[in-house]
């Protein structure tokens, strides 16, 4: 039988936790037990309500850090200011993203830095940076990763070589970090799209190539972040949360 609350007395990193797939993953990572330290760049005001949302369960138990994950530098800091809430870190889940098109022809190195920077760059020195704090309690690092690691999104190549260093990092890693350190990753499909025409152009198109017809849920991925959190008997993995999307020709 599981604990009722499997996480309770460990401490969870999440970048880009203030909104999104990462506010949502927090929010269940919270339900199980955990303390969240909550990274963001600009989203303070959807920080804030969170962490109301959050203490308004139980008081005291999110700490909220600002940081831009483009200056390497201060990587080790976050995690310094991480293990300062409670003495422990126990899950990084590198959450953060950027995704924005680049046509070829169009692409500039600034493009290429924040992608690759933001995508595969800052969580590799981040969980470096964590790896002797997750050590000493058998922890784990969760990658959020996307199933175009895989398969090209046209119009969006360099945030598909990105994620595809992203998804060698979680094999890479869980082979460096082992026994101690667990490493897995989420690749999510179908859950969110862009605002405005662009993200309703690639919901047309999405759609019809999901096997199970349908769009997923922030949730679904956020079931899948607690499953690696808690399992401890796996690591290297990816899991795809995608309707089948990756399975369709």
């Amino acid at each position: 039988m599981l604990d009722t609350l499997p996480l309770e007395g460990k401490t969870a990193l999440v970048t880009g936790g203030a909104a999104r797939l990462g506010a949502m993953s927090a929010r269940f990572l919270h339900a199980a037990g955990a303390h969240l330290v909550i990274h963001y760049r600009s989203s303070s005001d959807a920080a804030r309500l969170l962490q109301s949302e959050l203490e308004a369960q139980r008081p005291h138990s999110v700490t909220l850090l600002q940081g831009d994950l483009l200056e390497t530098a201060t990587l080790p800091h976050l995690v310094e200011r991480a293990l300062e809430a409670t003495g422990r870190l126990d899950i990084l889940l590198n959450n953060a993203s950027n995704y924005f098109p680049t046509p070829l022809g169009e692409v500039t190195e600034s493009d290429w830095q924040q992608l690759f920077g933001v995508n595969a760059k800052a969580p590799f020195f981040l969980s470096q940076a964590a790896a002797p704090a997750l050590r000493e309690h058998q922890g784990c690092i969760i990658n959020m990763v996307d199933i175009h690691a895989e398969r090209p999104n046209p119009g969006y190549p360099v945030y598909c070589m990105a994620k595809a260093a992203n998804a060698m990092m979680v094999k890479a890693l869980a082979l460096e970090l082992a026994p101690e350190i667990r490493v897995n990753g989420v690749a999510p499909g179908a859950i969110l799209w862009p605002k405005g025409a662009e993200g309703q152009q690639s919901k047309i198109r999405s759609l019809p190539r999901i096997p199970l017809g349908r769009a997923g849920e922030p949730e679904q991925i956020a079931k899948s972040v607690l499953f690696l959190a808690t399992n401890s008997y796996v690591t290297g993995q990816i899991i795809a949360v995608d309707g089948g999307r990756t399975i369709q020709q």
